[in-house]
């Protein structure tokens, strides 16, 4: 009988998150994983069998995570339909500056994901981010048509363009922060999104 794990999986999983975060798939080594988690290459591959099977392990617990804490404050009860965008764009904001402080620009784990060859040539991958993608854009979708009955959200666009909209603007403020845009040029970016759905 095997001897039982002496790591939290899930801890494990949380820390590969971070170092596939930081650095993408492709420049993610074994030693850089092993690094992460505290564990040896023979626990790492024992446990999850392959660079592969971790990254997209990680990759759930990005989305499982972020997406879910987005999420929760599009849906959240009270305040319009624009009010409860501008609060996840605020959020967005500070956590990017945070990443800054602590030295780590790394923008969006599925954004960066979304420019690396495995988001085409892995299908588990690809299938992680599309399911993701409209995840986002419904809550967006539902929180825009929201506002337009609240009357705060004054465009009368689709809601469904408008998703797209506010998607493309949040992956440009984190190619922005990346790029080492400071604190007003972030705010800015994110008040012409914002208000660009009040008029």
């Amino acid at each position: 009988m095997g001897r039982p794990r002496q790591f939290d999986e899930r801890q494990a999983v949380a820390a590969a998150c971070q170092a596939f975060w930081a650095k993408g798939y492709e420049a993610t080594s074994t030693q850089d994983l092993c690094e992460a988690t505290g564990l040896g290459r023979s626990s790492i591959y024992n446990t999850f069998t392959s660079k592969d099977h971790l990254f997209r392990r990680a990759l759930g617990h990005y989305i499982d995570t972020m997406t879910a804490r987005q999420i929760a404050i599009l849906e959240e009860e009270g305040g319009s339909g624009l009010e409860r965008i501008r609060a996840l764009f605020a959020m967005l904001l500070e956590g990017e500056l945070e990443n800054r402080r602590l030295g780590r620009a790394i923008g969006c784990f599925t954004v960066n994901t979304l420019t690396e060859p495995v988001a085409e040539t892995d299908p588990e991958v690809a299938r992680l981010l599309a399911k993701d993608l409209e995840r986002r854009l419904d809550a967006f979708r539902a929180v825009i048509a929201r506002g337009q009955r609240d009357g705060s959200v004054r465009s009368s666009r689709d809601p469904a363009g408008l998703a797209w909209y506010l998607t493309s603007v949040i992956a440009g403020m984190r190619i922005a922060s990346q790029a080492g845009a400071d604190r007003s040029a972030l705010e800015q970016i994110m008040a012409a999104g914002v208000d660009s759905l009040a008029h």
